[in-house]
């Protein structure tokens, strides 16, 4: 108990550690701004597939559960704002998150824990690279910015979705549809969910980088590695989204 609480705080002062690093090589050249682009590249385009095909199945369902209810009611009518809503301010940033997690986070993990295993990050060292402002600075940066974008994006096919799941049962114009989702929208829905998946892409490149970079020797460390990061970035999702609620809740 006492042995494994010590490894709890050691593995979060290292964390902590880590991520103080990275504050401080932002700033310090040489700014890796082709590896940067290519990173943007691998996890913001090549994940939009995926989060399409998430976001507009998260609309689609979100949509045929929630209209009997609301149709035994007599509040049909509310069913585009609701759908909005949910979406925007928690389904999709989470869902989309979580996705990202568990695609992007163990393939940083993954990629960074192989380098180390095959002393690749040593041998940049030697040839005068910075191992940490290549690898784990650009890493981070991507994902800080690609994760809010996927998230806008899946809130766009979610919508899309949830037009097509009114439409299975009502015939509804996109016009009208969108005219009462964005009357049921305000700046207090969009800023708060917008500025939480920042913060989610910051630990989702953070938390693979550090396992990966600090994955021990032996090829079975990198698979622990990987999925160590999904596990503890997903994790992190939720508790920095629990946090986003009440902050959102005390301030607006």
């Amino acid at each position: 108990m006492i042995l494994t609480l010590k490894n709890t705080f050691e593995g979060i002062g290292n964390a902590t550690l880590f991520a103080t690093r990275f504050f401080k090589e932002l700033f310090v050249p040489p700014y890796e701004m082709r590896e940067f682009r290519r990173q943007c590249y691998v996890i913001g385009y090549k994940s939009l597939p995926l989060v399409a095909i998430t976001g507009f199945i998260m609309g689609l369902v979100l949509t045929l559960q929630s209209r009997p209810t609301l149709v035994e009611f007599g509040a049909e009518s509310w069913l585009p704002g609701m759908v909005a809503l949910s979406l925007i301010r928690e389904i999709a940033p989470v869902i989309t998150a979580l996705i990202c997690a568990g695609k992007i986070s163990s393939g940083i993990g993954a990629e960074l824990g192989s380098m180390k295993v095959t002393e690749q990050i040593d041998a940049m060292e030697v040839s005068a690279i910075n191992p940490y402002n290549y690898l784990v600075v650009t890493r981070i940066l991507a994902t800080t910015l690609m994760v809010p974008l996927l998230v806008i994006f899946a809130d766009a096919i979610g919508i899309f979705g949830g037009y097509v799941g009114i439409n299975i049962h009502d015939d509804v114009n996109m016009y009208r549809f969108l005219t009462q989702i964005f009357e049921s929208l305000d700046y207090s829905d969009l800023i708060p969910a917008t500025i939480k998946t920042f913060f989610f892409g910051f630990f989702i490149g953070m938390i693979g980088c550090f396992k990966g970079f600090n994955a021990a020797n032996g090829t079975e460390s990198v698979g622990k590695a990987a999925n160590s990061a999904v596990v503890t970035a997903s994790l992190a999702i939720f508790i920095i989204d629990m946090i986003a609620v009440q902050v959102t809740d005390l301030i607006f």
